[in-house]
């Protein structure tokens, strides 16, 4: 991609405004209050706008708008779940509890929560310290996709721009707290919003409207490759064949794995607790939904209607543009060398022609443009491409900065969460710790926290060969953890006065060992990159069915989790009622249940 002296601007003036949002935050930070859970008196826009710019990052974007591009429309079931979930869900149901019992326990980080509502440092510190050691990965991966955008934009190398990305970053976090975060993810989140809202309409228009983009995009369903049919591929708006390796890795990884794995993201359920009531929660759901939607919805349709805009250009479906050479790509925009002939309009009496019209071109041409590309498909490359390509000058420079927002909001939330996991919950509480200063603590804490991060991030794209599904495994290493390390202990946190601090421990414990454990020897994706299995059995994966090679660790850990904290709960001491009232206290159902049957 060329950058014009319009996209250097732009990224200046974003940079620069986001440091005045950041200034504000700092200037309003003076108690660790303020540094943790920004004084529980954010405004509800303000918050849903931090929660929905810290969930949706440049691999909602970018890595997974191209796996709907590989995979199609399927990965809308992703966007539901999102938003029932993500939202309405954790919301409604997660989210007033978790801001009540935070108040009422005085906790100002998720560990805490868990380590209070349980009356257990040992649940505080390990909690603190899991994130400590494991959001590194995610975050490393947010941190490389910012840094490549800023070494393409002003030319420099990637020690350089990771750096940089870095500092722009920490400078806001470290000073600002949760406030100077909170400020600029919404922000950062308008910038997003404005970019999605833009792209869809720009691409139906390019594409000759809704009903005509779907109705081709549907008729190119002949043109899957043998290799993706193989795998259960249907079309772009079909679901791939039920239990396939795709319908696997779509439904169990991409929807499930990150559908679910959101209730128990520290860095978001954090956020319940900035809020001084429900009414905010209420009014917040609303605008994140909107939020959400606009993000992911727009992601995945674009990414999947990407092929209809690359067969019409280049007789290509979006994966095999990102294997043809650039040159090749460019000599066919500059009329130098001519794409096969174009297949026509879908017709209501002849929907089968696009795609035999589409082959035949492809047979007759005889031109470089639909020989099959020898290079690896990249799809982290599809929606940069389709930008890059369809799009206006203006909107490339806009576009990128939706992006660099994207990262940036993820990112400051991610460093916020482990300098306070390691500093607060790990040091102070785990370890028990006291000190005079917790503000100057938890600045040091996220401070370190920056720098193992960043350490993470050069250290990837070396240990992972190619540097290639970076964002993925990183994304789906720390969601499958949290799920099952967390969503047993926070549910019966919130909602059973039975779960006792045994049974927390031990859920917490086995389903985090029993999510790494399947990662590392079973579901190819990690186990393959992990290189921990091929160390030990000289193979990829132990898995002997591609159900079991593709079945996502969250399907297999989550039950095991649960399942511990049942039965543990019924065999141990429960819980005193004088702290469960404290617990529950203004929750209605639980807390009346237990003053009934309390002493």
């Amino acid at each position: 991609m060329e950058i014009s002296l319009l996209m250097i601007i732009t990224v200046v003036v974003y940079l620069i405004a986001t440091a005045i949002f950041g200034y504000v935050g700092y200037k309003q930070t003076t108690s660790s209050s303020d540094f943790l859970v920004a004084g529980r008196k954010q405004h509800p826009v303000i918050m849903a706008l931090s929660y929905g710019a810290t969930f949706i990052s440049t691999s909602a974007i970018v890595g997974f708008g191209g796996a709907a591009a590989t995979m199609g429309m399927g990965m809308l079931w992703l966007t539901f779940l999102n938003i029932f979930v993500g939202i309405f869900i954790a919301f409604v149901y997660f989210g007033k509890r978790t801001r009540k019992m935070g108040h009422s326990l005085d906790a100002h980080t998720f560990p805490e929560l868990m380590g209070r509502r349980y009356e257990s440092r040992f649940i505080q510190g390990a909690s603190g310290l899991l994130i400590f050691i494991f959001m590194p990965l995610y975050a490393g991966a947010v941190m490389i996709g910012g840094a490549v955008f800023l070494q393409q934009v002003f030319g420099i190398n990637y020690e350089t721009a990771l750096l940089f990305f870095a500092l722009i970053t920490a400078i806001y976090v470290v000073f600002g707290g949760m406030k100077g975060v909170m400020y600029t993810d919404a922000f950062q989140g308008a910038i997003m919003f404005i970019g999605m809202a833009i792209l869809l309409v720009f691409t139906y228009v390019k594409l000759g409207g809704v009903v005509t983009a779907h109705e081709h995009l549907t008729a190119l369903s002949a043109l899957v490759p043998d290799g993706m049919k193989a795998g259960g591929h249907q079309g772009w708006t079909s679901m791939p064949k039920f239990a396939s390796p795709m319908w696997m890795s779509l439904v169990t990884t991409l929807v499930m794995g990150v559908g679910l794995g959101v209730l128990a993201q520290p860095q978001l359920s954090v956020r319940f607790m900035t809020v001084k009531s429900n009414k905010e929660l209420n009014r917040a759901v609303i605008i994140g939904g909107i939020f959400i939607l606009m993000m992911t919805g727009v992601a995945f349709t674009v990414g999947a209607l990407t092929n209809v805009y690359f067969v019409e250009k280049y007789n290509m479906i979006s994966l095999d543009v990102t294997k043809a050479d650039p040159e090749l790509l460019k000599a066919m925009d500059e009329g130098k060398i001519l794409p096969a002939k174009q297949a026509p309009k879908p017709a209501a009496a002849e929907k089968a022609a696009p795609v035999t019209a589409v082959k035949q071109a492809a047979g007759a041409a005889g031109t470089a443009a639909v020989k099959a590309p020898a290079k690896k498909a990249i799809p982290d490359n599809i929606i940069p491409l389709y930008i890059a390509k369809a799009m206006p000058e203006w909107f490339t420079a806009l576009f990128m900065v939706t992006l660099l927002a994207a990262a940036m909001s993820t990112l400051s939330s991610q460093f916020h969460t482990m300098g306070t996991a390691i500093s607060r919950d790990f040091y102070e509480k785990g370890l028990n710790i006291s000190s005079k200063n917790n503000l100057l603590i938890n600045k040091i804490g996220t401070g370190i926290g920056i720098v193992f991060a960043v350490v993470v991030a050069w250290l990837l794209p070396k240990v992972i060969e190619g540097g290639s599904n970076i964002i993925a495994i990183g994304t789906s290493l720390f969601f499958g953890l949290c799920a099952a390390a967390f969503i047993p202990m926070y549910i019966g946190a919130l909602y059973s006065k039975m779960v006792t601090r045994t049974a927390a421990i031990s859920s917490f414990i086995i389903g985090s060992l029993t999510s790494l454990f399947w990662m590392a020897f079973f579901h190819t994706k990690e186990s393959a990159a992990l290189k921990i299995c091929k160390f030990i059995f000289n193979k990829d994966t132990l898995a002997t069915t591609p159900v079991l090679a593709t079945l996502d660790p969250i399907v297999v850990a989550l039950p095991v989790s649960f399942l511990v904290i049942i039965v543990v709960s019924l065999l141990t001491k429960k819980t005193g009622d004088k702290h469960l009232l404290k617990c529950f206290d203004g929750i209605k159902h639980i807390a009346a249940k237990t003053a009934k049957g309390g002493k």
